[in-house]
């Protein structure tokens, strides 16, 4: 049984427990005034080129493993993208693409070419036509497609930027005994021709009607892990310099095709943590066994990687900057191998850990690192994440950093599938409804990790608080699991 760590009636409560946790959490008491800030518009200025954002408020890249194989978008995409353009986000973060088919996480990811182009569009044309139904007008309304690459993570083809001692082995956090063959590296040679495609990719984002797209740089992907291959060889490993090269190269070819009015975004893990594993006594989870210095991880410290360090991140986003990002999107972890860092959850998805640590713990180093990096980088428009797991009080605490110049921008991700319109009902009462917000269950995490599906991949939402849309679809899950460890069970004992 999960321990419960969200107890909190009032704001006073929530603020107290993290005073107990050492930190202070800025509040905004005040309806009016959470109303007021959240609807304050947002300027991101290029050379020569001001993207104006309606608000202040964003929806996250949220995959929903619901495409259709050839990378088109399904039924259940159009589905959500309709209740986020209703919703009242101003930016709209479409979630991660990938720019060729062996990068896709699984074979329900979305994918950008030539063949899936116009169906992306008619997607974008459905969220714009919602959200100016619902409001009236469109207008500040921008969409950014969220580019990848799923490296070490594909679901065919894996390629790793970078051996790594743990991942190689043992690349999920459920393993128990160690994978027999680690995956592909990826050459310089793939890289640079990879380059090429994220480029392809983002001249046709922009025919599809996008303002701009957000390199993937988090999560353990390729290029997130590419940022941290201290240890890799090459032009594209070793010194900051050389693991910066791969985005750098990509963004320069994309403003020298597209020109400075294209916008050009980040989704980047200044923090990748280290791999936890499930404890095979109990429930618990705890770092692997790690040599020491750790050279494998992005903004951390070597002696010490349980410690964030944001000397290194703060570096690349200054050369991000200079080669044209105008947003930074502040993320964290790796879901596959230590969720609790990048998401702070009450209760864990099936098979994997109790948190270690308080979820408010894990929130506030959210805030911490975007507060450093909107204070080294006054200029970009910083979206702060980790909020959902503040439930009902997301929009006290994220008025507050908006208010106090930690952010520009927040960002709701998990929050926004269980309750689409909670943008709107903060916009228009400065509170949201109790019942209605995303509990940090675990649940869509449970249909993304489905794979018994005769596509390959389960679709994922909020099956708590959208039965309409994933009632059936858990329950299917659940049984198809079952079905598969039932035949698993069998074989083991000689069955057929």
């Amino acid at each position: 049984m999960s321990k419960r760590y969200f107890n909190y009636k009032t704001l006073d409560e929530l603020r107290r427990d993290a005073a107990r946790l050492g930190f202070d959490l800025p509040i905004l008491e005040s309806s009016d005034e959470v109303r007021q800030v959240l609807a304050r518009p947002v300027e991101v200025a290029g050379e020569g080129a001001v993207w104006r954002i309606g608000n202040s408020l964003a929806v996250h890249p949220m995959e929903g493993c619901d495409g259709e194989l050839d990378g088109a978008p399904g039924e259940l995409t159009f589905r959500r993208y309709r209740r986020f353009g209703a919703g009242g986000a101003k930016l709209i973060w479409f979630e991660a693409c990938a720019v060729a088919p062996e990068g896709r996480a699984n074979p329900r990811q979305l994918w950008i070419h030539e063949g899936t182009v116009a169906r992306l569009k008619a997607l974008l044309a459905e969220c714009r036509q919602t959200h100016e139904q619902a409001f009236g007008a469109s207008d500040g309304l921008l969409a950014v497609l969220q580019l990848t690459h799923s490296g070490r993570y594909s679901f065919a083809g894996p390629r790793a930027a970078s051996r790594h001692p743990v991942l190689d082995r043992y690349p999920s956090l459920s393993d128990q005994a160690p994978r027999a063959h680690a995956p592909e590296l990826a050459s310089d040679d793939f890289l640079e021709e990879l380059e090429g495609k994220f480029v392809v990719a983002a001249a046709l984002a922009r025919v599809a009607g996008f303002d701009g797209i957000d390199l993937k740089m988090t999560h353990g992907y390729l290029l997130s892990e590419l940022v941290g291959a201290r240890e890799r060889p090459g032009r594209y490993g070793g010194p900051l310099e050389n693991r910066a090269r791969f985005a750098l190269n990509v963004l320069g070819k994309i403003r020298q095709r597209l020109g400075c009015g294209f916008l050009l975004a980040c989704r980047l893990g200044v923090y990748d943590g280290v791999p936890y594993g499930v404890a095979a006594r109990d429930s618990s989870g705890s770092p692997r066994d790690l040599p020491l210095p750790y050279g494998w991880g992005f903004g951390l410290n070597a002696d010490n990687p349980m410690e964030m360090d944001l000397t290194e991140p703060i570096r690349l986003i200054g050369w991000l900057e200079s080669a044209g990002v105008r947003i930074i999107n502040v993320s964290m972890g790796n879901p596959y191998v230590n969720p609790h860092i990048g998401r702070p959850f009450e209760k864990p998805n099936e098979g994997a850990y109790e948190t270690p640590e308080h979820p408010l713990l894990g929130v506030a180093r959210h805030f911490t690192a975007a507060a450093r990096i909107q204070g080294a980088f006054p200029k970009l428009a910083v979206v702060g994440t980790g909020y959902s797991w503040l439930q009902h009080f997301i929009f006290h605490v994220a008025a507050a950093n908006l208010k106090i110049g930690d952010i520009r921008l927040v960002g709701v991700g998990r929050g926004a599938l269980a309750y689409p319109s909670l943008f709107r009902d903060a916009l228009e009462r400065g509170s949201l409804e109790p019942l209605h917000t995303c509990k940090t269950l675990s649940y869509c995490t449970y249909l993304m990790r489905s794979k018994d599906h005769p596509l390959g991949q389960f679709p994922t939402g909020c099956p708590p608080f959208d039965k309409e849309g994933y009632g059936e679809i858990v329950k299917q899950a659940r049984h198809a699991a079952r079905a598969s460890a039932e035949k698993r069970a069998g074989h083991g004992k000689g069955g057929a």
